[in-house]
């Protein structure tokens, strides 16, 4: 099937139909009036507005939604939080939906219906200027202004739902901590400036360097750019400036490993275009594991346990510990393959496919220093020297398993420090 067959299919199926439209219109005018009410009752010198991929027109169909709405607070007001919680659960208690509280750089609340529907209200700072902001919501007002612009007039909107879903369909879409992937509000400024899914693959899968797009020409050329910005926005490998304030890289969550498995299957798929890679598939874990047999591997199936908040905070806790598993791991044995999968809750899976290295070599003190040489030598039998320092070989005669098991029980006050309450090797 040739590749603009498939996109015109795949839009037809991303395209929010009359009917799911009509129904979220509606659910979202009630929530408005509501919030909009307790804010009048209150007598608050506050606004709502609707953001997000909804009020931008780039949101894709699917089997459950959610909504931005965000009260935009005068600036001297403080507290803004905690001010909105009562204001949120009231709205909740009117409608009668579930309410929840989500903490983050600043606390922000959802209101949950019976169907497939959430919102999450999120307190900002009314603000004239991106300049003004003090947290990156308080953009969300200009980013949603600057979206809607430049859609207007052309027909680019469904080409940011394929690229959404083409990155959410290879685990690569969302800036959360435990993804670190593509944004969506990124997602879109990318579409706005190669005006197609199909040619921003085949312009990403080129790259090699640093990519740097500055959109509205914010900076006189990319040297000014990289000179202009701080430091630890220039650590992805796309410098994608935000349209709406030049300061902030809108892809700074972007790390090296997300981008090269977007990189490898836009590769596959301009190559051999299918829908599949726009199909969202349940991991196969049978496959990993005929894999790990095929290498003659060992397959781990780890389950990881939070006590953290489930979302950002307890997927991004998980994923650094599962980081360091495999740096502890990695000394013994070879890394094949390796996925982290976490959707929501307190607990997540981590696979990986080792292969013993059967022996390692330790580098010991440098040979002149005689106390730590005697202590080397007297907890490692296998010793030899090379230039001027003391090594000694280790054997691996353990598998990966077993390995886990002495390491969780030998650092498990470490484990607990680092907000993991226990591991199960499956």
């Amino acid at each position: 099937m040739n590749l603009k067959k498939i996109l015109d299919e795949q839009t037809k199926l991303l395209v929010l139909d009359n009917k799911t439209l009509r129904y979220l219109k509606h659910e979202t005018e009630n929530i408005v009036e509501n919030l909009k009410e307790e804010i009048k009752n209150e007598k608050i010198d506050a606004d709502v507005f609707v953001g997000g991929s909804y009020a931008r027109g780039t949101l894709v169909k699917k089997g459950k939604y959610d909504i931005d709405i965000f009260i935009r607070f005068s600036w001297k007001i403080d507290n803004i939080s905690d001010i909105l919680e009562d204001i949120v659960k009231s709205a909740g208690k009117a409608l009668n939906l579930n309410f929840s509280k989500i903490h983050g750089s600043r606390d922000y609340f959802r209101l949950e219906t019976k169907d497939n529907l959430y919102f999450e209200i999120i307190p900002v700072y009314r603000i004239k200027t991106p300049q003004e902001a003090r947290n990156v919501t308080d953009l969300s007002y200009f980013h949603v202004n600057y979206v809607r612009k430049k859609l207007r007039g052309n027909n680019i909107a469904s080409e940011i739902l394929l690229a959404k879903q083409f990155c959410e369909a290879q685990g690569v879409y969302g800036a959360e901590t435990y993804i670190l992937g593509f944004s969506g509000y990124g997602l879109e400024c990318l579409i706005i400036y190669y005006k197609s899914l199909a040619n921003m693959l085949k312009k990403l899968i080129k790259a090699k360097e640093r990519i740097v797009i500055d959109i509205e020409k914010h900076y006189k050329n990319k040297s000014d750019v990289l000179f202009s910005l701080n430091e630890n926005k220039l650590q992805s490998p796309i410098i994608l400036v935000d349209p709406t304030w030049k300061e902030r890289n809108l892809l700074s969550a972007l790390n090296k490993e997300s981008f090269k498995k977007f990189q490898e299957r836009a590769r596959e798929f301009l190559k051999k275009p299918s829908a599949d890679f726009f199909e969202l598939h349940e991991f196969d874990a049978d496959k990993l594991k005929r894999f790990a047999k095929e290498e003659n591997a060992e397959f781990l199936d780890i389950i990881i346990v939070t006590d953290r908040q489930s979302g950002d905070i307890a997927g991004a806790k998980m994923k650094k510990f599962a980081r360091f598993l495999e740096f502890e791991i990695a000394r013994y044995f070879d890394i094949l393959r390796k996925e982290f999968l976490y959707k929501e809750g307190q607990e997540s899976n981590f696979y990986i496919v080792g292969k013993t290295k059967k022996e390692i070599i330790k580098k010991g003190p440098p040979i002149d220093m005689k106390k730590n040489v005697e202590d080397f030598r007297k907890y490692n039998k296998d010793t030899f020297e090379r230039n001027g320092y003391l090594y000694a070989k280790e054997s691996v005669n353990f598998s990966a398993k077993e390995f886990l098991e002495k390491f969780e029980e030998k650092q498990r006050d470490k484990i607990r420090a680092m907000g993991i309450i226990g591991i199960k090797v499956l």
